[in-house]
């Protein structure tokens, strides 16, 4: 008798991939505001899902925030919140669901401080208001002065 074992879908097996959380994103019909890291960047994107194949219709990386004079880490949680804020203004006000993809949702996270950032430049999201990190963290205070600084001047130039 043969062993009736069936194998996983490859992302499942790297653990990329959430299927069933995915079949849940995709039945709701509705766009997703895509937050992604990396080791050194946070990526934003606009993904729109027709017959389960995506199609990312406007994306941004936090290395963007360089031509618009931010110094220092473009992975802290200003940096994802300035990202996220710069993909809302691309994209305007438009409905989305927000795709965390396999990260833990934790209160105050970069991924929260960029769909706040997509929340302030008129995207509309469905959240609840207390996963949201507080706005001097955002701003980095918690870093520095000259971060918060630094913070207001590439929010003006973005708008």
């Amino acid at each position: 008798m043969k062993p009736t074992y069936v194998v996983k879908h490859r992302r499942r097996r790297e653990g990329k991939t959430d299927y069933r959380k995915r079949l849940k994103l995709l039945l709701s019909g509705k766009p997703r505001f895509v937050v992604r890291k990396t080791n050194k960047y946070i990526i934003c994107q606009y993904v729109v899902s027709k017959e389960g194949q995506d199609k990312v219709l406007k994306q941004v990386n936090s290395k963007v925030l360089a031509k618009y004079g931010w110094k220092g880490s473009f992975k802290n949680l200003p940096a994802a919140y300035l990202t996220g804020y710069l993909l809302g203004k691309l994209v305007g006000k438009k409905e989305a669901i927000l795709d965390m993809g396999l990260y833990p949702s934790t209160k105050g996270s970069r991924i929260y401080a960029a769909l706040k950032g997509a929340l302030d430049a008129g995207m509309k999201i469905p959240h609840d208001e207390e996963v949201l990190p507080p706005e001097d963290r955002i701003k980095g205070k918690h870093i520095n002065d000259e971060v918060v600084k630094l913070f207001e001047e590439v929010k003006g130039r973005l708008k």
